[in-house]
This record gives structure tokens, sequence and C-alpha cells, in this order.
């Protein structure tokens, strides 16, 4: 499992809720929420994303990397009864063309375990 070293900014994007409910199951309480993706982050940083519709990256999501070029990793969440066949694709398409490392794909808004790894991947134990 990939570690994060130091303490490394947190920046989420949600639309359902999941990816809120993972960022305050982990106890982050300085994240940066992308609302419109014009945001802007300085540094390094880890993204929080869902997966919308059929595997597509959330344009907002995009907009935002595109302007903030310092992603390291990348959990992605997404539901995979649903959409089994493009199942997180977002965090593929962002180690893809942004060359961030995956942390995890989880389901929804993850389990104890998917907690727990994440914890143990940004150093949060």
């Amino acid at each position: 499992m990939l570690r994060i070293g130091g303490k490394m900014k947190i920046v989420y994007a949600s639309r359902k809720g999941h990816v809120e409910a993972v960022i305050n199951n982990l106890g982050i309480t300085d994240a940066l929420k992308i609302v419109e993706g014009t945001e802007r982050i300085d540094g390094d940083y880890v993204i929080f994303t869902y997966t919308d519709g059929n595997g597509i990256l959330p344009p907002k999501v995009k907009t935002f990397l595109e302007n903030n070029p310092g992603v390291k990793a990348v959990v992605s969440s997404g539901n995979s009864e649903r959409h089994p066949d493009t199942y997180n694709f977002a965090a593929d398409i962002i180690a893809r063309e942004y060359g961030a490392a995956i942390i995890a794909k989880i389901d929804g808004s993850g389990t104890e375990q998917d907690m727990a790894d994440i914890k143990k991947a940004l150093n949060l134990n």
C-alpha cells in the first residue's frame, strides 16, 4: 500500500455525500471542498472524488486538476453494483492523466477496513 509522508493537503469532491462522509469518518477537518472546480490550492495534495456516470471524471474535478498541478494521490468512491464495468474509473483517469498514485477505490462511503487502510496510507493514525 502507498504511504504518503508528512502532512498532505486534502481536497475532495462529493455529489451524493459518500466522499464527504469518508472525509468526516477519517477525522479530516481542514480539507478543501471542490464546489465549482475553480478553487485553488498551493503545493501537493491528495484528492478524494467520485466517478461520474459510466466511468467519467466529474467535470468540476477535471477543471480543478487542470488548474492545480500538485495532485500526488487519489481516493475514489464508486458504486460497484450500478457500474461494475466502470467502477471507480475516476481514480484510473487521475492516475493515468496526472501521474497520481491510487490509494484506494472504495464502494460508497467505504468500510471500516477501507478507513483504516486510508488512514495508514495518509499517516493519520
